[in-house]
């Protein structure tokens, strides 16, 4: 059950006749977001304090939710949904404007804003044991700002494939890139029992121990980036025969999907037989390493491709096949979703902190659509519904149904 609400005590508003206010007050529980989010620090001076920083907060939640992409809808949204808001927020003075939404947001520390994301995440969402955690990152294409010579942020996010949340985000360092970032996100988040997949930019020794240090394992994409690794797997793979593939320390799995017309086989093989290769021992927890064969048949064409990995996972083929299957899913039902559904490349929020601290927003209303059961909707679908139907906004926020 996740709620807004578990900070505020029910004789502060006193009895309500909002049903929906009313229910969303009686259910609350320690995972709220405004248990965690209610410690950020308020950046504002006291003198421009003219409305509470949590109600800024939820308001802007709730309108992101209901489709709102910008400082401009928020208030809109806000305005006119101000009596059912009322039912459970102080609103001293009123809705905030859209200034007032932009400069909040702008002046608020991200990595504060980060670190009660990240625990409310922890406390409202299980993570299931071997649980794959994807982490990939993403630019916000639109968040530049040529006047003042700012450049594009660039997020790097963990997406937990079977329970489809977003566990954190890291921006990373202008002129910097993920491999500065990622470190940085392993340590915000728990991986205890659980496979870290990261693409070739996160193929590094350091990253790689540091996963094993926080008793996770790691499927590693690898690529030029370890040129001589890359060198030795892509020849070990090579040299392999029918005879060598009926060892015990050869493992296949093998994958078809038929499609629009198209037709896809995997190939997936994968071996503990590693002791030739001279750089093992430079890579910590280092067991296997796979290759995947894709050949795709379109229209008659047909095209194959060879990706290579190292991994700290048992020697088996199909669950090393779920590892590189399930690591796309941060592609598909994140990064996508985030831009079809939020218009997250057509953002123009850039001032200050505001494009990072936007970026948390979607990802906790975009957690919250997703854990949402009650209707057969797409996120665009469920976003637009939850504007029109106050009693379907009050259920994404508590998580249960009426």
């Amino acid at each position: 059950m996740l709620d807004i609400t578990s900070r505020f005590r029910k004789n502060r508003f006193g009895n309500f006749n909002h049903s929906i206010g009313r229910y969303i007050m009686d259910n609350t529980r320690s995972s709220s977001i405004a248990d965690h989010f209610s410690k950020l620090t308020d950046p504002r001076i006291d003198r421009k304090k003219k409305h509470k920083l949590i109600d800024i907060f939820v308001i802007a939640i709730c309108a992101i939710i209901c489709g709102a992409n910008d400082w401009v809808a928020i208030e809109s949204f806000g305005k006119a949904k101000y009596k059912w808001l009322k039912t459970f927020l102080e609103l001293p003075n009123g809705i905030p404007s859209h200034d007032t939404f932009g400069r909040v947001f702008s002046l608020v520390s991200p990595s504060e804003f980060q670190n009660c994301f990240v625990n409310w995440v922890r406390a409202a969402f299980e993570v299931s044991k071997g649980e794959l955690i994807a982490i990939d990152g993403k630019k916000l294409r639109r968040s530049h700002d040529r006047s003042s010579n700012k450049s594009a942020i660039h997020m790097v996010s963990a997406w937990a494939s079977k329970n489809r949340v977003v566990l954190g985000q890291v921006k990373t360092e202008e002129k910097s890139n993920e491999i500065t970032a990622i470190p940085e996100l392993l340590k915000m988040l728990d991986i205890k029992g659980c496979i870290v997949s990261i693409d070739a930019m996160g193929c590094q020794k350091k990253i790689a121990r540091q996963i094993i240090d926080q008793q996770g394992d790691y499927v590693l994409g690898l690529k030029g980036n370890q040129e001589s690794l890359m060198d030795e797997v892509v020849e070990h793979f090579g040299q392999i025969d029918k005879e060598m593939l009926k060892s015990s320390a050869y493992e296949y799995y093998e994958t078809e999907e038929v499609n629009h017309g198209r037709k896809e086989i995997r190939c997936y093989l994968t071996t503990d037989d590693i002791e030739e290769l001279t750089r093992v021992d430079e890579w910590e927890g280092l067991n296997v390493i796979g290759v995947v064969q894709s050949e795709r048949q379109v229209n008659g064409s047909t095209s194959i491709e060879h990706r290579y990995y190292i991994s700290s996972i048992e020697n088996d083929a199909k669950r090393f096949a779920e590892a590189v299957r399930n690591h796309w899913s941060i592609e598909n039902s994140l990064h996508w979703v985030l831009d079809i559904a939020f218009r997250e490349d057509e953002s123009r929020v850039r001032k200050g902190n505001a494009p990072e601290n936007l970026a948390v927003l979607r990802h906790i209303a975009l957690n919250l659509i997703k854990q949402d059961k009650s209707v057969k909707l797409g996120v665009k679908n469920k976003r637009l519904r939850a504007g029109w139907d106050d009693k379907y906004l009050a259920n994404i926020l508590t998580g249960q149904l009426f």
